[in-house]
């Protein structure tokens, strides 16, 4: 009688993964997108996006690699957001200042 023997599968056959899902910044991106800068912040969503179905696909360092761009457009959208706001909140307090002291 012969022996039957199950084949054997790594870990990216078939598109299955082992390890971790990366980070996707998916929340983070829309909500800097919505609240602080859009253009960055849809950058942002689209590595998010990528993230994702990279590592849906098992292409891991792929997966990373979008993670780590989507972290990256989406802190870059938040502090261009954060500069904004501080830049608009100096120009009303001196457009204020410039009122107070008799001008137009």
């Amino acid at each position: 009688m012969e022996e039957y023997k199950l084949p054997k599968f790594s870990p990216g056959d078939y598109g299955q993964t082992f390890d971790t899902p990366p980070k996707t910044w998916l929340l983070e991106s829309i909500l800097v997108t919505l609240l602080c800068c859009m253009p960055l912040g849809l950058v942002g969503i689209v590595h998010a996006a990528k993230a994702d179905a990279y590592y849906s696909a098992g292409d891991i360092e792929r997966a990373k690699r979008a993670s780590h761009d989507a972290r990256i457009w989406t802190t870059a959208a938040f502090i261009t957001g954060l500069i904004i706001v501080v830049i608009y909140i100096i120009a009303m307090l001196i457009s204020f200042g410039t009122e107070a002291d008799g001008g137009f």
